[in-house]
């Protein structure tokens, strides 16, 4: 471990000072909190300040004005920060000065936690604050905090290193409250999602996480082994093939949040373990979806912002459906001017090379039109756009176009740049899926390691009948990425994956 600093090596003799005087810095029982710093300023008011005459707030001291026998501090709650009054009389016992004299001015620092117990009132100044008439120790920190200095409402000195904010959180929550607003939005996008599904009497279900085939995606997964059953067993890539099972079992709509997990490269709108929403009707389509999908986001939105307007960066995007549809070949060729519609595998391989784009050899046509796209066209596509109609080699797990040969039925929605949602026309002819698999096999033997695995028992499921069914998978990360204007997905995970720290 790294040598203590001087200043944690003092916090720990303050923590031993406090336990002498007999004041436990880590007490046990319930602090009795009834009011919250955002609710008392929400609230306060002449005619309500009877109401505030018994306040227990609990919270960290974040600054603290000495002014001799009075002190003024701020207290930052989960909601925001109060002022505080201690005066030394007041919450001393008596004669006995100690609280105020030794306690509060010489044992506690600045990000303790603290309970007041106190009365609401306007300084002379005209700033509400809490009258301490009693101070509870709740928590001795024994790490200083990153200072950040304020001056007439402008911050000095943030911490903005992205090394520290990721891997330590906790603390950049504390010193930068405004993150904590990114994920409440979060969570605000999820429940709209819940809502929306719920109302349409869709459930909300669970899937296994460790599975014995990693299906439903073309990734390369993470292994484990499971020590009682001594077999292999994966971190799932998608949920897909679980959902469609329970269409098969007679669910009309069934949606999940999962944790997703994919063994591959980490950038600004990738991480390992990633949050996908994943729905399935049945006897819907994928033209279906893409209405409902546009309805969707327009109301997560207006939930948020109530406008269809989002601002992302210098842009503004707007989910004010309808979105604009247009075909992948059709995307392809509207920014490279060359028609890949009836390109094959060699053909396709010559047009990376003209269009300067580097391709792996062991993959097939499917792999090559996706390269294409991503590397000429995908960005362009700023406003929500269906990308709509893919070639059957893309998709091993979508019904073919009712109309359009060597296509299949399903959409990407591209929002400022970036893939957000992928859906289908579900693959339910069992014959079809079992070549579609081996298709995939052949792949694999060829080298491509995010080709799928044949999962027999779905192929088992499939043969009982699977009525026909639309499904989506949403990326909740990349949503929130937008929806809260953050450009990088660590700045809408908690806890995003980060090297090992050397501690």
């Amino acid at each position: 471990m790294t040598p203590l600093s001087e200043q944690e090596i003092i916090r720990r003799e303050k923590m031993q000072e406090l336990e002498k005087l007999g004041i436990n810095p880590y007490p046990a029982e319930e602090f009795p909190v009834n009011n919250t710093a955002a609710n008392i300023k929400a609230l306060y008011s002449e005619e309500t300040k009877d109401q505030f005459q018994d306040v227990c707030l609990a919270g960290r001291i974040m600054s603290v004005r000495d002014m001799g026998k009075a002190n003024f501090a701020q207290i930052q709650d989960h909601t925001g920060r109060m002022q505080v009054y201690i005066r030394r009389d007041d919450i001393s016992d008596g004669e006995d000065k100690t609280m105020y004299d030794t306690v509060w001015k010489k044992l506690l620092d600045i990000s303790d936690i603290i309970g007041i117990r106190g009365y609401a009132f306007i300084t002379k100044t005209g700033e509400l604050s809490i009258h301490a008439t009693k101070i509870t120790v709740l928590s001795k920190a024994l790490r200083p905090l990153p200072i950040v200095k304020e001056k007439e409402g402008e911050s000095f000195d943030a911490v903005t290193d992205p090394e520290f904010k990721y891997r330590q959180r906790y603390v950049d929550l504390i010193i930068n409250p405004e993150v904590k607003d990114v994920f409440i939005k979060r969570t605000r996008i999820m429940q709209t999602i819940r809502d929306f599904y719920n109302e349409m009497g869709y459930l909300e279900v669970e899937t296994p996480i460790l599975q014995p085939i990693p299906g439903g995606a073309a990734a390369r997964p993470f292994k484990t082994h499971h020590n009682a059953l001594d077999m292999p067993l994966y971190l799932r890539i998608a949920n897909e093939l679980y959902l469609k099972r329970l269409i098969v079992g007679g669910f009309e709509g069934v949606y999940e949040f999962a944790k997703d997990f994919r063994n591959e490269g980490m950038d600004r709108t990738h991480n390992p373990e990633f949050t996908v929403m994943e729905m399935y009707a049945a006897y819907k389509d994928y033209e279906w979806m893409m209405r409902t999908t546009e309805t969707l986001l327009e109301k997560i939105a207006i939930a948020l912002h109530g406008t269809t307007q989002v601002q992302v960066g210098d842009k503004v995007i707007d989910f004010k459906a309808p979105f604009r549809r247009i075909s992948l070949y059709d995307a392809i060729k509207e920014h490279t001017n060359i028609d890949v519609t009836n390109m094959g595998e060699d053909e396709l391989r010559a047009t990376c090379k003209q269009l300067n784009i580097s391709v792996p050899p062991n993959i097939g046509k499917g792999k090559l039109i996706d390269e294409i796209f991503g590397e000429t066209s995908e960005h362009h596509y700023i406003q929500p756009t269906f990308i709509i109609d893919y070639p059957v080699e893309m998709s091993p797990l979508t019904k073919k176009h009712r109309s359009k040969a060597g296509l299949v039925e399903r959409f990407e929605l591209m929002v400022n740049g970036k893939e957000l949602a992928n859906a289908y026309s579900e693959l339910n002819d069992p014959i079809d899926q079992r070549k579609r698999f081996e298709d995939q096999v052949e792949l694999m033997q060829r080298g491509d390691d995010e080709a799928m695995y044949i999962d027999y028992d779905f192929l088992r499921a499939l043969e009982y009948g699977m009525p026909p069914t639309s499904g989506i998978g949403i990326g909740i990360d990349r949503l929130t990425m937008i929806m809260t204007n953050q450009p990088s997905i660590q700045d809408v995970l908690f806890f995003p994956q980060m090297k090992q720290e050397k501690i």
